[in-house]
């Protein structure tokens, strides 16, 4: 496997551009706006994000599980782990590290973890028609991927990448899509972006037969960007839009309530 050369991929910053515009229209509301304070800002962006983070909770769990006690237990699970994403991200630590991919495993899923103990796959895995690469060339393929990672500029495309390119290597055993979404959350919530997640069953087809669509095209031309792999990238900025667009609407609510308060008071 060769990972995709950075150099070929190409994205729609038109979507990009829209997305870093409404994220800065959300600070000039809460910096600006008549009815937010300064000392409000953490709060209402949290908000914003704790709203954000239970629904990404309820869709996942609702995508992965089998029955309801496998959806409780997945979406006890994946809270702890967000809450972790959420201190981590307070304490100025963006997901840069092979570390961080076994803490995000054992925390989402701890039965995995202790069938395979901090180690990649040791078998081979193959998804449809894609045979993942063969588990010796995991560790090398999963280094090599975070120093490309690294070398991408923009937040957003950096973490389409890492997310599309980990699905690929599958480096465990067993939750690579899991632990792959919430390591893609984790840097666009570092860099102040709402998290991505898909909203139902129709949506996780449409993501699966993209991704396996991508994996195929690029392992017969690996130098070469093709339409499903812009497929999938599109894809995810559409529902980062949106959910940008669910937290400006978030924002403006707050205040639009706080100013009907006072024209109440006043009449």
């Amino acid at each position: 496997m060769i990972l995709l050369p950075l150099k070929i991929i190409h994205v729609n910053f038109e979507k990009i551009n829209k997305i870093d515009a409404i994220v800065k229209s959300i600070y000039r509301l809460i910096i600006y706006g008549r009815h937010h304070l300064d000392d409000d800002l953490l709060d209402i962006y949290l908000n914003g994000m704790h709203d954000l983070k239970d629904l990404v909770g309820i869709k996942n769990a609702q995508m992965e599980a089998q029955n309801d006690q496998e959806a409780e237990e997945y979406l006890s699970n994946l809270k702890k782990t967000l809450d972790f994403v959420m201190e981590e991200i307070i304490l100025d630590n963006n997901f840069e590290k092979e570390l961080q991919l076994f803490q995000l495993l054992r925390l989402i899923s701890p039965e995995t973890n202790v069938i395979h103990p901090n180690q990649y796959r040791n078998t081979l895995i193959q998804i449809g028609s894609y045979i993942c690469p063969e588990p010796n060339m995991v560790p090398q393929l999963v280094s090599e991927l975070f120093y490309k990672t690294l070398n991408i500029s923009n937040p957003i495309v950096r973490a389409i990448y890492f997310h599309h390119e980990l699905i690929r290597i599958h480096p465990f055993a067993d939750e690579n899509g899991r632990v792959t979404r919430v390591a893609k959350n984790w840097m666009l919530m570092y860099n102040l972006y709402p998290p991505i997640f898909i909203n139902d069953a129709i949506e996780k087809k449409e993501y699966i037969n993209t991704l396996s669509n991508s994996f195929k095209h690029i392992d017969k031309s690996p130098n070469k960007w093709n339409i499903y792999t812009g497929q999938f990238f599109d894809q995810e900025l559409d529902r980062l839009l949106a959910n940008v667009n669910f937290l400006f609407e978030t924002v403006n609510k707050i205040g639009l309530e706080r100013e009907q308060k006072l024209i109440n008071k006043k009449q």
